[in-house]
């Protein structure tokens, strides 16, 4: 599903009253019309115990307006409380205000905190609370009267159902500004908006609909396709079958560089990860003193041994070993379970940069770039980077509340810095390219909050380029089935205590799902 920040949604508006000629009425009358079918069809019980129309000082109010006409039409009980002086309502808002008072539609003013507690026992009455507050322009933090407001909705026992985006929800950082609501159902106009699935976007935006409201389909074309949402839909068209014929040489053989004495466990788990993926071969390349116990717990895995230093991590010359194993292979990993001695570090810069292959790099070769980053513009294949925002916050050297804070642009950030796709771990994962485009992940759950999660996505997304997939692609994908297996493990054994390995497993349902709906 593609989506629009506020920005480019205020340009979709404008053209399409200022340039093709649609009267904003229309657009407003439009978006009402929409909003109250969903509500009808989706909230329909609710709506028969009455309702109350909350309505902010713009837009938004008056789509609020459209909606309270509507179901007074259709007989519903229905009373509109404004949260600013009649007065003060302006052009298409007006409009529809007076068709409300026109039609004898209770409608009170709730211009400051006091008066608002004095109608606080609406919120409770009332079967369904319609949010029509604020929309996307909204880019300060709520106060006063309004931020009371959403207090009320949210500790109400009402169903409550948002007009456009839960008021108080960044429409493109997806972060509460203030006090936001918590919406059980939202509906969008023409196009989903990034908040709506950014971060903490869908925890308050509940089941999400997008109406139709006359914008032109040329101008939503032209929106470009800068943001996506990565559901089960984008799963199917960037899946590719795989040849009838195929053999272990035809999907490829990736290299998982990792495993240090204390560590192995994180490179199994990448190399198990890379073999659920698909990947035709997988060779585990550490140290030589964790060759025979990475042996044992990988039966279908490879070994190779690196030189090392008495402390159990890579030495100086594991490098060139490196760069004479890769002859052959198709894509690389390294960072989990490394270690960050001083050769390790460097080991790990100087793979960044020489590789000849397409190399996921995580964990501790992201520590090891962390102050020089810029030697990835140098990179001799293409990159997928896979910090969490601890990581994230190292490499960009900042703080990782500033990251949260800001997850799409700090990923867009170093994307476009250093050249690589970066995927920025935690919930409503992020992956951005170095040409400007983001995507927003759709799968997963917190009870992949464990260890060996970040190491197992490594795995598989080195498997994904190694069968071909572009870097984009094997991320988005690699993410998405990672998520998703961990889903399916959810419903079976519950939310969390699951592991990594437990949601690696899952993958090849997912790609017999995809198989059989290819065909």
């Amino acid at each position: 599903m593609l989506l629009v920040d506020a920005k480019t949604m205020q340009g979709l508006d404008r053209k399409t009253i200022e340039e093709i000629g649609i009267p904003g009425l229309i657009l407003m009358e439009n978006a009402g019309l929409g909003c109250t079918r969903i509500i009808l069809e989706e909230m329909g019980d609710e709506v028969e115990k009455g309702c109350l129309v909350v309505a902010g000082p713009g837009n938004n109010g008056g789509d609020g307006f459209v909606i309270a006409r509507h179901l007074f039409q259709k007989g519903k009980r229905v009373k509109v409380l404004c949260l600013s002086p009649l007065e003060r309502f302006k052009a298409d808002a007006l409009t529809n205000l007076k068709a409300c008072q026109g039609l004898g539609i209770e409608i009170m003013e709730a211009v400051d905190e006091k008066t608002l507690d004095l109608h606080a026992h609406l919120f409770n009455e009332a079967g369904l609370v319609v949010d029509a507050i604020f929309g996307t322009g909204l880019s300060r933090p709520l106060e006063g009267r309004f931020a009371r407001a959403v207090e009320l909705i949210n500790s109400s026992t009402t169903r409550v159902f948002s007009v456009d985006i839960a008021s108080g929800l960044g429409s493109d950082s997806g972060q509460v500004l203030g006090a936001a609501v918590r919406a059980d159902v939202t509906v969008t106009m023409a196009m989903a908006k990034v908040g709506h699935v950014n971060w903490l976007g869908i925890l308050y935006t509940g089941r999400l609909f997008v109406i139709d409201i006359g914008i032109p389909r040329f101008l939503l074309d032209e929106a470009g396709r800068a943001f996506e949402y990565f559901q089960e839909a984008e799963f199917l068209a960037t899946f590719r079958p795989r040849p009838a014929d195929g053999h272990k040489g035809t999907f490829g053989h990736v290299v998982i560089f990792g495993g240090s004495r204390g560590k192995i466990g994180a490179a199994c788990l990448s190399a198990h990860g890379a073999l659920r993926a698909g990947a035709g071969l997988v060779t585990v390349a550490s140290v030589r003193s964790s060759q025979f116990v990475i042996s044992q717990k990988l039966t279908e895995a490879m070994t190779e041994g690196l030189p090392e230093n008495p402390d159990g991590q890579v030495s100086k010359d594991a490098f060139e070993t490196a760069m004479v194993l890769l002859e052959g292979k198709k894509a690389a990993c390294i960072g989990p379970g490394l270690g960050l001695t001083k050769d390790a570090i460097i080991f790990s810069q100087k793979m960044a940069v020489h590789c000849q292959l397409p190399l996921v790099m995580d964990a501790d070769a992201l520590s090891a770039l962390s102050k020089c980053t810029e030697v990835l513009k140098e990179a001799a294949a293409p990159r997928v980077l896979t910090p969490h925002p601890g990581e994230m916050a190292r490499l960009t050297g900042t703080g990782v509340a500033e990251v949260q804070r800001d997850r799409i642009g700090a990923a867009k950030s170093l994307a476009t810095e250093t050249g690589c796709v970066v995927v920025l771990k935690g919930m409503s994962t992020v992956i951005a390219s170095p040409s400007g485009q983001v995507c927003i992940n759709s799968s997963g759950n917190s009870g992949m909050g464990t260890g060996g999660m970040g190491d197992t996505l490594t795995g598989i997304t080195g498997a994904l380029l190694a069968q071909g997939y572009d870097p984009w692609d094997a991320a988005r994908l690699g993410v998405f089935v990672h998520g998703k297996g961990a889903d399916l493990v959810a419903r079976v054994k519950g939310p969390f205590g699951y592991t990594a390995r437990e949601a690696a497993d899952q993958l090849p349902r997912l790609w017999q799902m995809a198989s059989e709906k290819s065909c």
